[in-house]
């Protein structure tokens, strides 16, 4: 079953996550770093989003219904945006305080090497973590495992940019951790633009096939004597949805016409895998 696949896969996710939350958020309060802060808060809304994401991915799941015919997925798309909220509240943070860090100065208390040695673990796990949930991402076609990967994924790039912080502060340059926190912030903005690029298409029902390609391979089936509309959508988990409109003879047997029908949900789904297509038919 994908959903609770999924499921599992982000409480196994969210486990981690609050272990490297933990740790930052330790080494930030010692040290007063605020890249290393606001290392700690990307982790926490990881595992913010991790939480959101189980119960979303609880109604995602569910088999369509008389309310929802199409069935629930775009609940789970819907959940990419929730990440994309949390992401915006960090960037913002993050450049506030960073500019005020930059403008007042900021100076961190001292960093030792076992600072870094124990925020450098965390740099592990945070690749652990990503090369985990992409796999399981693609294997179950889950647009929110992909979409909190990719988040993840900046978490690399942000726990870097910590131990850099830690790393100027150890040698007394304490004033560039402001300008390292500005650099988080546009990480984490690039962040939410590539999910909102990935997920608002299938929220409005962008067209998920080429409407020149799809009529083409229609007419292809024998018997047809023209297309006169073609329309396709698409879910976050790649279920494809095509309505076509087709003419035949008017004197064309209904068994006929049904089973001209068939053959061209049998071609759609030859071509672009597993779909749901729906052909009207009409006489010429």
């Amino acid at each position: 079953m994908r959903s609770p696949a999924i499921r599992r896969t982000l409480i196994v996710v969210l486990a981690l996550n609050a272990l490297v939350a933990a740790i930052k958020i330790a080494i930030g309060v010692r040290t007063g770093a605020l890249t290393v802060l606001g290392a700690a808060l990307e982790s926490g809304l990881d595992m913010f989003n991790n939480v959101m994401g189980v119960m979303i991915v609880n109604v995602a799941g569910q088999a369509p219904d008389e309310e929802h015919p199409y069935g629930h997925d775009k609940f789970e798309t819907l959940g990419t945006l929730g990440i994309v909220g949390f992401l915006s509240i960090s960037c913002f943070e993050l450049l506030r305080e960073g500019v005020a860090a930059l403008v007042h100065g900021s100076a961190a208390h001292d960093v030792t090497l076992t600072d870094g040695i124990v925020l450098a673990s965390t740099l592990l796990v945070n690749v652990i973590v990503v090369v985990f949930e992409r796999r399981r991402g693609v294997e179950l076609e889950s647009a929110l495992l992909l979409a909190d990967a990719a988040h993840t994924g900046s978490d690399v790039l942000v726990t870097l940019l910590a131990l850099a912080s830690l790393a100027f502060a150890r040698f007394g340059w304490a004033i560039l951790d402001g300008l390292l926190a500005i650099i988080v912030a546009l990480i984490i903005a690039r962040s939410g633009l590539a999910i909102l690029r990935q997920s608002i298409p299938i929220l409005v029902d962008q067209r998920a096939l080429d409407a020149h390609e799809l009529r083409e391979l229609v007419m292809a089936v024998h018997g047809i004597r023209d297309v006169r509309s073609v329309r396709s959508r698409s879910t976050a988990s790649g279920q494809l949805f095509a309505e076509v409109t087709i003419t035949v003879d008017g004197s064309t047997p209904v068994d006929d016409a049904h089973r001209l029908a068939d053959e061209v949900e049998a071609a759609i789904e030859r071509e672009f895998g597993t779909s749901q297509v729906t052909v009207h038919v009409e006489p010429a």
